[in-house]
């Protein structure tokens, strides 16, 4: 079984007020690369077998923070499915402008009908990002532990997919500036183990030596289980 932690990158001057969007040389800010290097101290207790970014400056940088703080160099790889969505017309724009927009309501209520102006269907964009981690993961195979390094409605889109969600509710899962959001793949199905996590111990995840050897290593727990470092 494999563990990916999707990581949203850090603040920049452009997170909260404008929409970034693909807009190029969009750097972490003071507060990005204290939260980036927040993130990393975390990560570092666990052995990455990857680190897989969008290619944007503000994913590089936080990636780029998580791969210093290892203790053996992982795998490194910029992967094109993984950039932001692309906005079109809307990219750069402030978003309470954008609010007053249309099409933001069905932003908010039906994505999987959105299509932006100029830019990318939000359907095509989820599309791009599941087939980007579940190749990686199974690319990696079992036991690996690897990041994925990327935005907010790529992280909203994998996490929809894996809970079984459809596109129209994606808008319920919120990834904060460097949250680490955790998934297990197996073979039966996807374990989403946590969603927007800033704060919490990840040592929990480091691979067994050894990996067990129980049919029912892929099968959901009855009752609940004593917990996600034990699976």
């Amino acid at each position: 079984m494999s563990t990916l932690l999707l990581v949203r990158h850090g603040l920049t001057k452009m997170t909260g007020p404008a929409l970034a969007g693909r807009t190029p040389g969009v750097h972490l800010d003071e507060r990005g690369e204290k939260q980036a290097a927040a993130v990393a101290e975390r990560i570092a207790v666990l052995p990455l077998a990857a680190i897989v970014t969008s290619p944007l400056e503000r994913c590089v940088e936080t990636a780029e923070a998580i791969q210093a703080a290892q203790r053996a160099e992982p795998d490194w790889q910029v992967d094109e499915r993984l950039i932001e969505c692309g906005y079109g017309d809307w990219t750069g724009k402030a978003i309470k402008d954008l609010a007053k927009d249309p099409l933001w309501k069905v932003v908010q209520s039906q994505p999987s009908a959105v299509r932006f102006p100029g830019g990318e269907g939000l359907a095509e964009m989820a599309s791009r990002a599941v087939a980007a981690v579940r190749d990686w993961d199974a690319r990696l195979g079992q036991d690996a532990v690897w990041v994925a390094c990327t935005h907010g409605d790529i992280i909203k889109a994998v996490v929809a997919d894996a809970l079984g969600l459809h596109l129209d509710q994606y808008q319920r899962i919120v990834p904060d500036p460097c949250s680490v959001s955790v998934i297990r793949y197996t073979p039966t199905r996807p374990y989403v183990i946590r969603v927007n996590d800033v704060g919490g111990d990840l040592s929990a995840f480091v691979p067994p030596k050894r990996r067990r050897r129980r049919s029912s290593g892929n099968d959901a727990t009855v009752g609940g289980g004593a917990g996600a470092g034990s699976v």
